[in-house]
């Protein structure tokens, strides 16, 4: 199994998700977030003043997928959260150990 975590811009969520669902997938969780990479934040000008903007607001995705849906899964993310401008966020894929349903004790692929 493997946990695919994905930074991407917040007005791509449902985008994504619906390229998800279509897929296949059949869950996951969000997280609104805030971080900075290569852009390092931004300026920004309110009523005249200019300020600093070091954190830019992100949506964190968290998709535990079987190991033979991970690569249709990141290359279904990418090409959906895509709007090829800086900032557009980040995907890492990690060995995922154990899973558990909490309501039914189901494990391991039986759990996603």
């Amino acid at each position: 199994m493997k946990l695919i975590v994905a930074t991407i811009k917040p007005f791509k969520l449902e985008e994504v998700r619906e390229a998800l669902t279509s897929i296949g997938v059949r869950g996951m969780m969000v997280t609104e977030i805030k971080g900075f990479g290569s852009q390092s934040g931004h300026t920004e000008i309110y009523r005249g003043a200019e300020y600093a903007v070091n954190f830019v607001p992100k949506i964190k995705l968290e998709i535990a997928v079987e190991d033979a849906m991970a690569d249709q899964v990141v290359e279904t993310v990418s090409k959906t959260a895509r709007t090829g401008k800086i900032g557009d966020g980040k995907i890492f894929v990690l060995d995922l150990q154990q899973a558990v349903r909490v309501r039914t004790g189901e494990t391991d692929a039986d759990a996603l």
